[in-house]
């Protein structure tokens, strides 16, 4: 068959993601944080928007608050008219003329914050010493060669938050330039410096070496450890005894011995970060009934620059200069209206959720129902993907804890007498049986079967496991207290 070019014409659909539709879709999926952030960027970007003066105080006149109603009003009209038009344009000739008396524009609603008054957050937080900075500072002490300073220095680089040594030692020696011998020097000082037991490779050598120090005339503590460390933690003593020739007593008592020394050396120093949540959305009960409050703290009120108005309306003006200018106040216009529509949203979202969710917030975590995405897009009429985005990465205060929103979507797993129970009441329960159990005879899988069943609850075992170790449980035999 011959190839040869030749135009044709074809009629088909297809999504165009327009700059603006990006925007509401990324202002969507947004935390408060990062919506806060947003809006502050956009205000530095864009200059036809500008803070109403005295939000951060929070002092709003009569007449201010007044104009704010009629700004989300109107921005509300807007968003109604122009769904699903992505095309459609505001002529803000003819609205600044209307609005040129008062010299107000759009704004969104954001209360005062109550963290206004509070100090900074730089002047609560501790000065933290890292453990890289605290070994040099130590290491810079130690009587040493040239090389071996140098040496400890790339082994203290080489540490993870553990403690523990991530590079060989001939990776060292290459990266410093050093003999071994140096390497082998540097680390053991760093091992001796504080806390004791940093620049070991693994848990095993960690633990020996700091039980070398503090039992130096034990003749069986390091093989013990070295050995012997997963009969250990299978809690199996018999066949540790039977091979080290030792009591069963006597290896009980040196797994007591072991359980006091520290596995992670630089625990103590770990910056594994603070993860701080803000809720987006507070649910709490008021004259008896459930209510929706939604955080705006932080959240600027956006109106026109004054300044830009009049250059718009002004006849000097030239022709670029209102193009400019027409492009900045549409920018600011879909900011604003893309703001409201993402907060009717998440409300709306969050009223399903409530009006689903009642015996959650009533009784607590244990009555949660078992509900789907499809569930509330249904319900408020839009796609599951913006169901998805809403509640990702966005949090709830409850009077029982603060929940990401997804948290509320669970499987469903039926009961015997036919009611449906969400799949995270059951890892509760699981939770709840687990914390009351004997801890010499925890239990097991099966006995966890057993007892989901006479609350007539049937589920499987392997089921069981897979909560469980999605809850961070350990297994009966790794949760049994000995001793």
């Amino acid at each position: 068959m011959a190839l040869d070019m030749r135009q044709t014409q074809k009629l088909s659909q297809q999504l165009v993601m327009s700059m603006q539709l990006q925007q509401a879709i990324k202002l969507l999926q947004l935390s408060h944080q990062e919506l806060v952030a947003t809006v502050e960027k956009e205000l530095v970007e864009n200059p036809a928007l500008e803070e109403v003066p005295d939000s951060a105080t929070g002092v709003v006149s009569d007449g201010e608050r007044k104009l704010q109603d009629e700004a989300k009003a109107q921005s509300k009209d807007v968003v109604e008219q122009n769904n699903g038009d992505q095309d459609n344009e505001v002529d803000w000739q003819k609205i600044l003329e209307q609005r040129k008396a008062d010299g107000s524009a759009f704004q969104n609603a954001a209360g005062p914050s109550r963290f206004d008054d509070l100090p900074p957050i730089e002047q609560s937080l501790a000065d933290t010493t890292d453990l890289t900075s605290h070994l040099i500072f130590q290491l810079g002490m130690q009587l040493c060669t040239d090389d071996e300073r140098r040496a400890g220095v790339g082994v203290i680089l080489n540490l993870d938050h553990r403690g523990w040594l991530q590079a060989t030692w001939e990776e060292i020696a290459e990266a410093t330039e050093v003999d071994m011998y140096a390497v082998e020097g540097a680390v053991m000082i760093v091992r001796t410096l504080d806390p004791i037991g940093c620049g070991c490779r693994s848990l095993a050598e960690t633990l020996a070496y700091q039980a070398t120090l503090r039992w130096p005339e034990d003749p069986f503590i390091e093989e013990l450890i070295t050995v012997h460390l997963g009969n250990f933690e299978g809690r199996n003593y018999q066949g540790i005894a039977r091979q080290m020739e030792l009591e069963v007593e006597d290896v009980v008592e040196y797994h007591k011995m072991i359980k006091e020394l520290e596995p992670w050396p630089g625990r103590p120093y770990a910056d594994l970060g603070n993860n701080y949540i803000t809720p987006d959305i507070e649910v709490a009960k008021r004259a008896g009934e459930w209510v929706i409050v939604q955080n705006e703290d932080g959240l600027p009120r956006l109106r026109v620059s004054n300044y830009y108005q009049q250059v718009l309306s002004g006849k000097q003006s030239s022709r670029e200069d209102k193009k400019y200018i027409k492009e900045r106040l549409d920018s600011a216009d879909f900011l604003i209206k893309s703001i409201f529509k993402r907060q009717r949203t998440i409300y709306r979202v969050m009223k399903c959720i409530l009006d689903r969710q009642q015996q959650f917030f009533d009784r607590g975590v244990e009555h949660l129902r078992p509900m789907v995405l499809r569930d509330v897009a249904d319900e408020i009429g839009v796609h599951e993907s913006t169901v998805s985005r809403v509640t990702t990465n966005k949090y709830v205060q409850t009077p029982h804890g603060i929940f990401e929103l997804k948290y509320f979507f669970s499987a469903s797993i039926q009961r015997a007498n036919g009611e449906d129970l969400a799949a995270e009441s059951v890892k509760i329960k699981i939770k709840r049986l687990v914390s009351d159990e004997n801890a010499r005879k925890p239990l097991s899988d099966s006995a966890l079967v057993k007892l989901l069943k006479q609350d007539n609850i049937t589920i499987a075992r392997r089921t069981v496991a897979k909560y469980r170790e999605q809850l961070g449980i350990l297994s009966s035999s790794k949760r049994k207290l000995m001793f």
